[in-house]
């Protein structure tokens, strides 16, 4: 710690901090535009200055800038100071003479940065009166818009995309003070973290496109703390919702996991809660039903006659939807809903995180690593936060060389002027090319089977009790041997795999690689298909195929589906055959699919949004995630319809069914900390709506003149209404990050210990595993995967847009979907003749016609294999090991095509 003078007072703050940061972090308000938390200092915008005063004898002292001031004992400084103050005032007019008049109008409006620091550094009146510069906006894809008029230079938009986020599509261009910043030419901004220019721009530069189409102020948007649904990190959400309509999401920060930052399918993929696919009503034999006691009548009249009931669970259902089901069911009754291969991973991946005695670390805790090995995984697409923290994790090396020359980690140009020289090493092996390779040390493009050989090799030369591969060529020997070389010599070394491959041999190589290693402080990460993949895991539950066996042998005739299309996890002919074998099948879903189509019974189920739930993240760490506003009848939460129809001891609240879950499931019992944690100690409920939340008497007048009550919320902390108790709730539960002074997100620092440090009282969740103990060495090497000359092998292929069911009936995602087409190697394609986008027919091994699709030639990909963009309609259930023959369209199908 250091001790410094700050306007007379003494303070204790963090050694090798700013000043800028240590002031924040203190409490006290000091204007800043171009400083971000997660991003350091430029000192581009010159708004942060203080006088810093030689010693106590120096009466006037010299101005300087706070972000790129060392914080060091006995430094004074005055943040009051009158040369201070007004050098903060002029600049902020300078950089206001560009800016438009246009605060009643601008989208940023109610929150914009720049609004903030105008008052705080007093500039309330406009004495320029010259022409204004002014520029021509881009269109930048379905996400983001432009309004460059609005800018102030302050650069933080090109050092988030091009610097953090690795893009290189969005440009400052321009001179002196005409600067542009934007693309090259109007285009979709590529980077798969675009959405969070909208938060990271201080003024209203880039604004949220698909909030903009369904606008309203930021203070008329109820709001509730929340957990993203679209892949298995766990990212914290604050959605935001207006006349029952769900109008965006925003990042939440979390110290552990998201921080500052989302992913574009995070940020955007909301939209299915809005969709016109929404089952907004029971329906009985194709009948609908506007009274939920009728539906849950006819549910319970179905499980009492039924002769045998079996449940099938959902990997993006809530643990304790999942629960009430297994409970009503009863154990043996109840499957997870997965095909057999995602079942078998799952399992192992969380056998290996409780049992192997490697600890799994938080997405903070990987920005920390000094050498990483990603084995079977394109992570852009599968986990794209883990993927931004494994960008920040390859600096690591470079800031160890900043620390060796005395340069401040802060200090973001002089440190980025070293990269080129230490770097710290990054090694993928995939089943082609990622958008991580720019960075990387060394890549290995190769088959599921060859990936997992590779794995094998780099443990066995770890430690030589892990087995070697039989038969690894010598080009693969020197790339194992060169990447444990690196890994062996790290301090924080970091193995990352995951599900997307479906390799089992993939998952078991990661493990062994990471016990090999020698460092103590290690880390072994899995990315997860879903968001409550592992808390279904954990929970437990039987087979899908023993599911489809029971009902073919009569010994089942009632099935209840959980949230889950099972056209996505099984052949069409096998589902069709259990479905159409089932007497009763009720379905309960949110979203109109083909499994809810054919159901007896569908029963409406309320969203994230709507409902309460916990989900498990990827880490292992239980969060709850809580409505933004009420479901309206005849819907309702899952767990709702399960808890009505259970016979004896049916869960009143919530609460009582989390309770439950914790209390039965060894596995979850940490469940009842998470249930401690969400019930704070506050003199009344905390308001969702923002103090200046307007609107309310006139909101309904076109259905009703008076103004109805607000409904009651018997489950939560949270009140739907302005009127609660913000000051004694605990930051993780505060709905709306707001300080006086502070409108923009940037109010966060209000509520953290420290500048980019966790919240006060503790980031959200709960750790439900802890490592302990180890496994053997795993030692199911494959055989080299030989291509056939006749069959070519399907490979799934992730997609950051197609691949997630949910977020892909969102509009904006929508138009990001990838190109319908297949991937494969060019040796492949010259022996089919065939070119870039020229059509081939795919077929069975019977040679049945499949689909007709246009071919990509991808270089990364391995002979024999044929590359299909996962979660795309025709693909949806393909798995990877399917076997297909494929021919080259006939000219007649071509012209037809």
């Amino acid at each position: 710690m250091a001790r410094i003078e700050i306007d007379g007072n003494l303070h204790d703050v963090k050694d090798g901090d700013n000043v800028l940061a240590a002031c924040l972090s203190l409490g006290l308000d000091l204007p800043y535009f171009c400083w971000h938390p997660a991003m350091g200092s430029v000192g581009a915008c010159r708004q942060c200055a203080v006088i810093q005063y030689k010693d106590a004898e120096d009466p006037r002292g010299r101005l300087v800038m706070a972000c790129l001031t060392p914080v060091a004992d006995n430094l004074r400084i005055s943040l009051n100071a009158g040369l201070a103050r007004q050098f903060r005032q002029d600049n902020i007019e300078l950089l206001m003479t560009n800016h438009p008049h246009d605060c009643p109008v601008c989208e940023e409006g109610g929150e914009c940065h720049l609004q903030d620091m105008t008052l705080m550094t007093g500039h309330t009146a406009r004495r320029y009166r010259g022409r204004k510069r002014t520029h021509r906006n881009q269109y930048l894809g379905p996400f983001v818009n432009h309004e460059m008029n609005r800018c102030i230079a302050c650069y933080r938009c090109v050092r988030f995309y091009n610097d953090y986020a690795g893009g290189n599509d969005l440009e400052v261009l321009g001179i002196h003070n005409n600067v542009y910043f934007g693309r090259f030419e109007d285009g979709t901004l590529e980077n798969e973290f675009s959405g969070n220019l909208v938060e990271v721009c201080p003024t209203g530069v880039f604004t949220d496109k698909p909030f903009s189409n369904r606008y309203t102020r930021k203070w008329d948007l109820q709001t509730a703390p929340s957990v993203c649904v679209h892949c298995s990190l766990g990212c914290n959400t604050t959605p935001g919702e207006r006349y029952g309509e769900l109008r965006r999401i925003v990042n939440r920060y979390h110290g552990d996991v998201n921080g500052y930052f989302l992913c574009d399918r995070g940020r955007f993929g909301y939209g299915f809660v809005n969709s016109d696919l929404r089952i907004r009503c029971p329906r009985i034999e194709g009948q609908p039903v506007t009274v939920a006691g009728t539906a849950i009548e006819h549910f319970r009249t179905c499980l009492q006659n039924a002769k045998g009931v079996i449940g099938i669970g959902s990997p993006r259902a809530s643990l304790e939807a999942n629960f009430a089901l297994r409970k009503r069911v009863g154990e043996a009754n109840f499957f997870l809903g997965l095909d057999d291969t995602e079942h078998d991973l799952l399992e192992s991946i969380l056998d290996i995180m409780a049992n192997g005695g490697i600890q799994t670390p938080t997405l903070r805790e990987t920005e920390q690593a000094d050498a990483v090995l990603i084995l079977g995984e394109d992570l852009i697409h599968s986990a794209p936060r883990l993927a931004l923290s494994l960008r920040q994790a390859v600096r690591n090396a470079t800031l160890d060389l900043a620390k060796k020359l005395k340069i401040p980690h802060w200090l973001d140009n002089a440190v980025r002027q070293l990269q080129g020289q230490a770097q710290s090493p990054l090694f993928i092996a995939a089943v082609r090319a990622s958008r991580l390779d720019d960075i990387a040390a060394g890549t290995f493009h190769g088959s599921p089977e060859a990936i997992a050989r590779l794995g094998f090799a780099i443990a066995h030369y770890l430690n030589q009790e892990s087995p070697l591969p039989f038969g690894l060529d010598e080009a693969d020997n020197a790339l194992a041997s060169r990447m444990a070389a690196q890994l062996r010599q790290a301090k924080r070394p970091l193995i990352v795999s995951g599900t997307s491959g479906s390799s089992l041999a993939v998952i078991q190589a990661a493990y062994n690689v990471a016990k090999a290693l020698p460092a103590q402080d290690k880390g072994l990460i899995f990315a997860l298909p879903e968001a409550n993949s592992l808390g279904l895991a954990m929970l437990g539950g039987k087979r899908l195929e023993a599911a489809f066996a029971r009902v073919k042998n009569g010994s089942a005739d009632t099935v209840v589906i959980l949230e889950n299309d099972l056209y996505r996890r099984a052949p069409q002919e096998q589902v069709d055959d259990f479905l159409n074998s089932a007497q009763q099948t009720v379905a309960i879903d949110h979203l109109e699919n083909t499994t809810t189509a054919k159901a007896g019974l569908l029963l409406p189920a309320a969203t994230f949004a709507e409902s309460e739930g916990t989900l498990v993240s990827n880490e292992g760490r239980a969060q709850r995630y809580f409505p933004v506003y009420p479901a309206k009848e005849p819907v309702l939460a899952a767990w709702q319809w399960l808890s009505r129809v259970i016979e004896k001891n049916r869960w009143s609240h919530f609460g009582d069914l989390s309770s439950a879950c914790a209390a039965e499931i060894p596995a979850l019992a940490g469940l009842a900390r998470l249930g401690q944690a969400n019930a704070p100690a506050v003199e009344g409920k905390i308001p969702r709506q923002p103090h200046r939340y307007s609107g309310r008497t006139a909101m309904y007048a076109n259905i009703e003149v008076s103004e109805p009550p607000s409904p009651e919320d018997h489950e939560t902390p949270f009140a739907f209404s302005m009127e609660g108790d913000t000051v004694h709730a605990p930051p993780a539960m505060v709905p709306v990050v707001w300080a006086p002074g502070w409108n923009s997100n940037q109010a966060i620092g209000k509520f953290q210990d420290e500048i980019g440090g966790p919240l006060h009282g503790g980031d959200p969740g709960t750790r439900l595993i802890e490592a302990s103990g180890t496994l053997p060495w795993f030692d199911g090497i494959p055989p080299a995967y030989t291509p056939d000359p006749k069959l070519w092998r399907v490979i799934r292929l992730p997609n950051i847009f197609a691949g997630e069911e949910l977020s892909r009936h969102s509009p904006p995602i929508a138009e990001r979907l990838p190109d319908l087409c297949i991937f494969m190697n060019p040796v492949d394609a010259e022996a089919l003749a065939v070119r870039d986008n020229d059509p081939v027919e795919i077929a069975d091994v019977a040679g049945f016609a499949l689909h007709k699709l246009p071919v990509r030639i991808e270089p990364t990909l391995s002979p024999g294999l044929l590359g299909v963009t996962a979660g795309l309609p025709p693909f949806q259930n393909m798995r990877n090991d399917a076997r297909v023959v494929l021919k080259k369209a006939s000219v007649q199908e071509e012209d037809r095509l």
